[in-house]
């Protein structure tokens, strides 16, 4: 007799291949696949709409409109840009403002955060009036400060005028002077509460061990200030200090709503700037061209910053 051994034969079922993303060689397959979807949405919010200014900026565009036809590339915007006085007083008035805003938001904002970082009755409540100004919607914080700092009935004029400090009232809309600082002081009441949480997180972090070994090498509260708490602050000083000056950049509100700009340009911003070429002047082109400088400038500071204080942290 002849035995037959039976066989079973195993066969895959046909049908689409299933990629196991737990194998090894799949794993960056699954976080490519995670990360798609914030790619996609970053590109079409953030990265077409720089293409799109790019674009306009060199054609003559008026008035910007979807789905116009193209027109012929000429730098002509960039050419008016490069040889207009107003772009660099622009330029000189958005420095001043950084440079002005930045270093006293940092001063005001690490003195803040070292306050409330030390242990006393009340301090949790201090903290929430330190973050206030924050919280507040800046349009709705500007013309709170607009009617504060209004010339007729005004409450600081009002405050230094009763003080003696001055002899008669300022006018915040008229003098070029008294209108930037005006627009500083707003800035710096809207900005510091955001350095000192920041710089808050970053006192919090160091540890302790490290102000103990330097009270017993003898070192006094000022060096101790200066050789621990600033050189682990370093890394988070710089981050604030871009996010103040990419701020500052880019700040509309409180300078449209405090002068518009004026007098005579004294607060024109490189961002009020863009505003007037595209929506006061209609000149759309020239005003791309404007926001595409400012984007440049504001990524080669941000680069420095990044250099500057990465090097100090290690």
């Amino acid at each position: 007799m002849t035995h037959l051994t039976e066989t079973t034969i195993l066969t895959k079922p046909k049908g689409p291949r299933m990629i196991d993303f737990s194998a090894p060689r799949h794993r960056k397959k699954f976080g490519y696949l995670l990360l798609a979807p914030a790619v996609i949405l970053m590109a079409l919010i953030i990265v077409y709409p720089i293409l799109l200014s790019v674009d306009i900026s060199f054609q003559d565009v008026r008035i910007a409109r979807v789905g116009a036809s193209d027109k012929p590339w000429t730098l002509d915007n960039y050419r008016w840009l490069f040889a207009s006085h107003e772009f660099w007083r622009a330029c000189w008035v958005t420095a001043k403002m950084v440079v002005f805003v930045g270093g006293t938001a940092l001063v005001i904002g690490l003195a803040t955060a070292l306050l409330v970082n030390q242990k006393f009755k009340g301090r949790a409540l201090a903290r929430l009036f330190v973050a206030l100004p924050w919280a507040v919607p800046e349009v709705v914080a500007t013309v709170i400060w607009a009617w504060m700092l209004d010339s007729s009935f005004g409450v600081v004029n009002w405050a230094l005028l009763r003080l003696g400090i001055i002899s008669e009232a300022i006018q915040f809309s008229q003098n070029s002077t008294a209108a930037f600082f005006a627009v500083c002081v707003v800035m710096i009441w809207k900005g510091y509460p955001l350095m000192t949480i920041m710089l808050l997180a970053g006192l919090q972090s160091i540890p302790e061990e490290q102000y103990q070994a330097a009270k017993v090498d003898g070192a006094s509260v000022w060096q101790r200030f200066w050789y621990v708490t600033v050189p682990n602050l370093a890394p988070v000083m710089g981050v604030t200090l871009i996010m103040t000056t990419l701020w500052v950049f880019r700040d509309f509100a409180i300078i449209h709503v405090l002068t518009g700009g004026g007098p005579l340009g004294a607060t024109t911003t490189l961002s009020i700037m863009t505003f007037e070429q595209s929506f006061s002047y209609f000149r759309m082109g020239q005003g791309a061209a404007v926001g595409v400088v400012t984007m440049l400038i504001c990524a080669f500071i941000s680069r420095a910053l990044v250099s500057r204080f990465a090097s100090k942290s290690h």
